[in-house]
Formats: C-alpha cells, sequence, structure tokens
C-alpha cells in the first residue's frame, strides 16, 4: 500500500517510549478527521500482551490492545524511546517480522527504528532515528542506510525522529490521502507555520545558538562532528573553515569556552559514552570509532572527562 493511502494505524509502544512523539503522530490524525467530518483515520494504542506500556515520563496512554487482537491495519508504528535496546526480545522481533509478511507497513518513531533494524526489516530502505541514537545505530548497522533527515518515507518504511518531527511526517501523508488543503488547515489548528519536509536535517551543534551567524564556526563544528573517527588537528580544520588558526582559537573560546582541541576532544568523548550505552560494540571498538589511537589513551581521557573508565561506564548502563 502506498503511504498516502494508509488510514489504520497501530501505535506499537515499548516500554518508557516517547509520549511526546507518539502524541504528535495521533493527533493530526485526530484533527483531520474533526475538519473533513469524516472517520478516514483510525488509530489503536497497541502492546504485545494488551497491558498499557509506560511511557518515559511515567503516564500510559490507552485504550490499549493486544497485538493480535488489534484487527486489519495498514501501518504499524513502534513507539521507542528511553533504552529501546532492553524492550526489543525475540517477540517484538517475531511480531513485526509477521506483520511484514503480510504486507503491513512498518514505521516507527523516536528510537522505535532500532526494533526494525533489530528485526532484520530495514535493510535497503533509507531510515531516520533521533539523532541521539543515530551514530550508535550507524556502528551497530552499517549495511543500513540511516540518515540525519527529519523523517523518511520509503516505500513501505515510514521512519521518523523524536520531539515534535512525527507531526510534520503525518502531515505529509495526510496531505497525500486527503489533499494540501485538509493538510493546512491542521497545521492552522496546532498553531503550525510551516511544515518540514524529510529531507530537512535534525539539529546539531553547528546549528546551535552558539554557533549560528558565524560561518566559519559553523563549518568547522560541522566538520568535526563528520570526522570524529578521523579527527583532523585544529590547523587542518582552520584550514577547511576558511580562517587562521589564531582566529579559530579565537571564535572557539569566544562562543564556545573552548579550544577547538579541547572542544573536538569533547565531541569525541561523547559519541564514545553513547556508543557504551546503547551499543554491545567492544571497547576497543568504540576507542578506534572514536578517533582514539590506543585503548589506553582512550580510558585515560575517558576517566578524566567522566570520572570513570569506560568499563565501569558500560557496566552502569
Amino acid at each position: 500500500m502506498i503511504p498516502s493511502a494508509l488510514r489504520r494505524f497501530g501505535f506499537l509502544t515499548l516500554p518508557n517510549y516517547s509520549m511526546i512523539a507518539c502524541a504528535n503522530a495521533i493527533e493530526p490524525l485526530r484533527m483531520a478527521n474533526r475538519l473533513t467530518g469524516r472517520a478516514d483515520y483510525g488509530w489503536t494504542m497497541l502492546t504485545l500482551d494488551g497491558a498499557p506500556a509506560a511511557a518515559s515520563n511515567g503516564l500510559s496512554l490507552g485504550p490499549t490492545l493486544a497485538l493480535e487482537a488489534a484487527g486489519p491495519m495498514d501501518a504499524v508504528l513502534v513507539c521507542g524511546g528511553v533504552d529501546v535496546r532492553l524492550s526489543v526480545g525475540r517477540p517484538v522481533k517475531t511480531a513485526l517480522r509477521r506483520l511484514a509478511r503480510q504486507g503491513v507497513a512498518l514505521g516507527a518513531l523516536c528510537t522505535g527504528s532500532f526494533a526494525l533494524a533489530e528485526a532484520g526489516l530495514l535493510k535497503g530502505y533509507r531510515c531516520a532515528i533521533h539523532w541521539e541514537n543515530l551514530q550508535a545505530i550507524h556502528e551497530e548497522f552499517p549495511e543500513i542506510d540511516f540518515t540525519q533527515d527529519l523523517y523518511a518515507i520509503d516505500r513501505d518504511r515510514l521512519t521518523c525522529t523524536g520531539g515534535v518531527a512525527p507531526l510534520d511526517m503525518m502531515l505529509n501523508l495526510i496531505g497525500g490521502g486527503l489533499g494540501r488543503e485538509v493538510a493546512d488547515q491542521v497545521s492552522m489548528q496546532f498553531i503550525v507555520d510551516r511544515t518540514r519536509a524529510g529531507e530537512e536535517r535534525q539539529p546539531s551543534l553547528a546549528k546551535s545558538h552558539s554557533v549560528v551567524g558565524h560561518p566559519a564556526l559553523e563549518k568547522a563544528v560541522r566538520l568535526m562532528e563528520e570526522r570524529i573517527e578521523f579527527p583532523l588537528s585544529a590547523a587542518e580544520v582552520a584550514t577547511h573553515a576558511g580562517v587562521s588558526a589564531r582566529q579559530l582559537e579565537r571564535l572557539f573560546r569566544q562562543r564556545l569556552g573552548h579550544s577547538p582541541s579541547a572542544f573536538a576532544l569533547t565531541l569525541r568523548l561523547d559519541r564514545a559514552r553513547a556508543l557504551l550505552r546503547q551499543t554491545a560494540m567492544p571497547i576497543t571498538d568504540i576507542a578506534l570509532a572514536c578517533g582514539f589511537t590506543s585503548p589506553t589513551h582512550f580510558s585515560t581521557a575517558y576517566r578524566r572527562r567522566f570520572d570513570r573508565p569506560p568499563r565501569a561506564e558500560r557496566a552502569a548502563g
């Protein structure tokens, strides 16, 4: 079924799912029905056993049905959130594979894309996931085309980041299914001044308030983010940014409070912390993926930044 023809949605909520992402996907459907005066869209909250799942804020959405008791659906969106890895066991993967065999379109909100990846259902698709998990999932599933886009609609896969981005994705689907006028009316009801396209990029440090408006600084930070595995020297970054090393040093200290080298090290260590918490990658591999030439150097730098070694970080996670 083409995405614009989707009408009956199931939201498979995993423990600690993101309620803001889930609500931002449901509410446009409700408002579209209200505006047309028809039941164009339907939605059902789902879990494997029918018991409501608690979101990361401690609340639950209901009524909730067991997935097998829900009846026919055009699409099922996996709603992920905090510690998604702990929520994706064999029963979840088996259920998702069964839905795929039945021809149900599959999607994900926030970190729910991890469940689809674990089930082997994203190979050959362009996919989105929340920026906080993006690099970790890149390392774990290098064969999948994960993107920094807000959302990705690729044939029968609809994957979206978190926060308010699901609102944009659903407005896109409503525009394709009921027409642009209805989608615009939904936007007006929610006081949304524009619908973002899926290919718009997720936020990055290069787009933070401290950096925007300084082209050389934006370029330098973006380059550091992109070259974490193979870091450049401060002089090389300055050259690529089109400024002198002294100018770059001054910009970083004025706007970000760090030297370029210290800022780049912080980026690499933050990436390492995410990989330790979100993946099962060996610590040596994480060190290499974050630009450290030896496990000893990595462990020393990590302990200095976070007051504990990488092994203790993984044990705590």
